[in-house]
């Protein structure tokens, strides 16, 4: 059996767990986070891509369980205000003006001027030209830790019965939001020293300054999760954009992961995600369906119906259907199994109504799952930071195996809609005719899985389709600053022109003028490529 997890190579670390879960949709995230934040007792550390004052945590029944405040900012203010020894840093990016609209305005004041001074807010502005920051963590006291796909923002509360309608799915007096799907993970143990040694990193180089996160004995520390994550070791994989100020070299380990663990599948690979518009794993997949003397391979995609806003669709929506057509080409030409579908609820007038995925999961063979914020599109691999969880079976059929399973189950079950002993058992065994047995399922559209029509908005009208892009580079997997055109720029750091093309960019993309002042690796690197402790 090829080894997928492999240090230095494709994840930073790998570290024991004293316990972990997997929290499926932000109802169960949202819960525990708010369970685990009741009991923090010097730091709370929160860092993601977007972040929302006002989005409640507990919602529907679960407010029986609150003890007075469940929206985030408040929350965290009454928190800080009870506890004098408890202190909150919350990093969020320093969002590019195209999503200006739908980002909460005037955070930094938000957050810093109309809460205790012990909550810390600060937008990170330290990504690769055009990169975003895209990791989403919470570290509580040195105890707990969660990561993921999910933000505590708005427009991302829903639970695993994904209703058509749910009034509970409203944020900031906003109409309710449809169905939404996304998967994080809750840690305990070893590992939470590592997730807060890489905020730490990430507070210093955003221009935060030198930050110490007090590792705090507790033995109250527990949680409910969806599932139980697979036991032992998880390793921990990054990505984050090459930057020149300060220096600081590309870490590519997701992408290397992600194309380690295709290479090594012998039977199925599963993905859920956001978006598919990644040409190293797509060519992964079709290296892996063309090599000779290799196993019948069976693979299952669930993604979105389409791409949440119109500027996804016109840019990587395009390049997913083009990628996901040539697939299912190949995968007929060398006689494997290639099976892509969304998952819909049924309305009342009979129009289906679309869960959203925003999850990024893979399951190989059942013996290696991953899980985190990373999509599998080129940004994700190359330019955006990312963080992804991995477990590896030593072998099939062992404990790390079966939990596996019983996890990608769970998932593929929630999305198909289906119930009972009979279909997770069909589910389970992940062979033969199991692609044939989905597609049956889905065409019959009696339950929630639905096939994916692989359209674009330009399939859908005529006269959209003579203006369909070839590729636009809203999904590099490099920066688009070009390195020679910096260095020459900086030279003349002082000329005018220099100036304009500096202050240009920085409104291209949002970014505030403070520079970082250190590397964002939380651990130097050795000559072989391993990371050192530190």
């Amino acid at each position: 059996m090829r080894r997928v997890i492999i240090p230095g190579r494709n994840c930073w670390t790998v570290e024991e767990t004293s316990d972990a879960g997997v929290l499926v949709d932000a109802r169960a995230y949202y819960r525990e986070l708010y369970r685990a934040a009741q009991k923090a007792r010097r730091y709370i550390a929160i860092t993601g891509w977007q972040f929302d004052s006002d989005v409640a945590l507990m919602r529907g029944e679960d407010l029986g369980e609150a003890r007075g405040e469940v929206r985030l900012l408040p929350m965290l203010d009454a928190l800080c205000r009870a506890n004098p020894e408890l202190h909150v840093y919350v990093l969020a990016w320093d969002f590019s003006l195209l999503l200006a609209m739908e980002r909460e305005w005037m955070q930094h004041l938000i957050f810093n001027w109309t809460t205790n001074e012990r909550v810390r807010f600060r937008f990170d502005a330290s990504s690769p030209l055009y990169g975003a920051h895209h990791q989403k963590l919470v570290v509580i006291d040195g105890a707990v830790a969660f990561t993921g796909g999910m933000d505590v923002c708005d427009c991302r509360w829903d639970d695993r019965d994904h209703a058509v309608r749910s009034p509970l799915r409203c944020d900031s007096g906003r109409d309710p939001h449809g169905p939404y799907h996304d998967v994080q993970a809750v840690l305990t143990g070893p590992v939470v020293d590592k997730l807060a040694e890489l905020f730490e990193a990430r507070w210093a180089h955003s221009g935060g300054g030198e930050l110490r996160l007090p590792k705090v004995s507790r033995d109250d520390v527990d949680f409910h999760a969806s599932l139980p994550a697979p036991p032992g070791p998880v390793a921990l994989s990054r990505t984050f954009g090459k930057t020149l100020l300060p220096p600081q070299a590309a870490v590519q380990e997701v992408r290397a992961l992600f194309l380690d663990a295709i290479g090594s599948a012998e039977r199925f690979i599963y993905i859920e995600n956001q978006y598919f518009s990644s040409r190293a794993i797509y060519q992964a997949l079709v290296r892996r369906m063309r090599a000779a003397g290799r196993g019948r391979l069976r693979v299952m995609l669930v993604l979105p119906q389409q791409p949440e806003a119109l500027r996804e669709q016109l840019a990587m929506g395009v390049a997913q259907v083009r990628l996901l057509r040539s697939l299912e080409q190949v995968a007929r030409e060398t006689g494997h199994v290639f099976g892509v579908y969304c998952s819909a609820g049924r309305d009342d007038d009979g129009t289906d109504v679309y869960t959203y995925i925003h999850s990024k999961v893979m399951v190989v063979d059942d013996r290696f799952l991953t899980l985190g914020s990373a999509n599998t599109t080129n940004r994700s691999l190359g330019l955006d930071s990312e963080l992804n969880l991995s477990w590896e079976a030593n072998e099939d059929g062992d404990a790390v195996s079966r939990a596996i399973r019983r996890i990608r189950v769970s998932l593929m079950a929630e999305h198909a809609g289906l119930y009972g002993v009979e279909p997770v058992r069909v589910l389970a065994r992940a062979e033969g005719g199991l692609v044939d047995w989905l597609d049956g399922v889905a065409a019959v559209g009696l339950h929630r899985l639905r096939p994916h029509p692989m359209e674009t908005v330009f399939d859908q009208s005529p006269l959209l389709k003579s203006l369909e892009p070839e590729e636009l580079i809203i999904d590099p997997e490099d920066s688009v600053l070009d390195e020679s055109l910096f260095e020459a720029l900086h030279r003349a750091e002082d000329g005018l022109f220099a100036s304009g093309i500096r202050l240009l960019s920085r409104w291209l993309v949002g970014t505030s003028t403070e520079r970082p002042h250190r590397a964002i690796l939380p651990a130097t690197t050795e000559e072989d490529g391993r990371p050192t402790g530190g």
